[in-house]
């Protein structure tokens, strides 16, 4: 396929996962900065902690729904399943490094639930299913997380399905403790600045 044709579609993918979603919902309902929040993180989880539940539910579907939007723009596009692939790690990407928030970003586990929907539907409905249940259960996200997205991994290998899939599913679940890691300094500073406010 010609680059001229993946370009944009490559680059829409990019700009959907850069949308700053918790950025935009804390400036324009709450009139303040998620940067400078919690533990600065511009993800769901810190919204929800900052301003409840129904704040962080909000930020966490528009994330699934820009994640999901790149992919099904490939698909629609009825363009090669590798790009599929492309386009959804272009959006997490977008997302953990945002063009619009100054290469700041989350740390994408609803973003990855939203391409792993578009990837993965039937397998991905499962996973949030059982991530609610354990969830409730046990009040780990990480706990859930791991189980939920780790069963995707895990049907996908068991089903047959390509080699590769597996691999993708297994790299950008590692992206989501990997960017955490990447935020530990900066979160540590938004911290030590909320203990010693000058």
């Amino acid at each position: 396929m010609p680059l001229w044709k993946i370009l944009p579609v490559a680059l829409i993918a990019y700009l959907l996962g850069s949308i700053p979603t918790a950025l935009i919902y804390s400036r324009i309902v709450k009139g303040q900065d998620i940067r400078t929040l919690g533990d600065g993180n511009m993800g769901a989880r810190n919204t929800k902690r900052i301003f409840g539940w129904r704040a962080g539910v909000i930020v966490a579907l528009a994330d699934i729904l820009k994640g999901w939007a790149a992919v099904w723009l490939s698909i629609a596009l009825a363009l090669p399943e590798s790009l599929h692939y492309i386009c959804a790690a272009l959006a997490v990407l977008g997302h953990d490094f945002s063009i619009f928030a100054r290469f700041k970003g989350g740390q994408g586990f609803a973003v990855t639930t939203g391409i792993f929907l578009g990837l993965f539907p039937l397998f991905t409905l499962i996973a949030t299913a059982l991530y609610g249940v354990i969830y409730f259960a046990t009040r780990s996200s990480d706990l859930a997380a791991g189980i939920g997205m780790g069963l995707i991994a895990a049907a996908q290998w068991i089903s047959g399905a390509p080699f590769y899939s597996v691999v993708f599913i297994v790299i950008v679940l590692l992206f989501i403790p990997l960017k955490k890691w990447i935020d530990k300094p900066r979160r540590l500073a938004i911290e030590q600045q909320h203990l010693h406010p000058s």
